[in-house]
């Protein structure tokens, strides 16, 4: 399963730079989103190098979820690609 990297998880005034927003393709529901938390993600640099997380919980209603990485994701990941497994 795909999702992409929508944004940092932030507020006003900061942003948590290991916490990030990720829409996956073809949920667009909060029930549907529910199923997919405590499943792993990985997102693959263009190093090459991998960087793991987790989905915690759902953001918002439209299907998005939020997923907490190991070491902060860098602002190139931004629109790409993360596997969901």
């Amino acid at each position: 399963m795909e999702g992409i990297i929508v944004n940092f998880r932030r507020n006003r005034n900061t942003q948590t730079c290991h916490h990030m927003v990720i829409k996956v393709e073809g949920i667009d529901k909060k029930e549907k989103a529910k199923a997919l938390v405590g499943k792993s993600v990985v997102w693959k640099s263009p190093a090459n190098k991998e960087l793991k997380g987790k989905i915690a919980a759902t953001h918002g209603n439209k299907g998005a979820v939020r997923a907490i990485f190991e070491t902060g994701m860098p602002g190139q990941s931004l629109g790409t690609k993360i596997e969901i497994k």
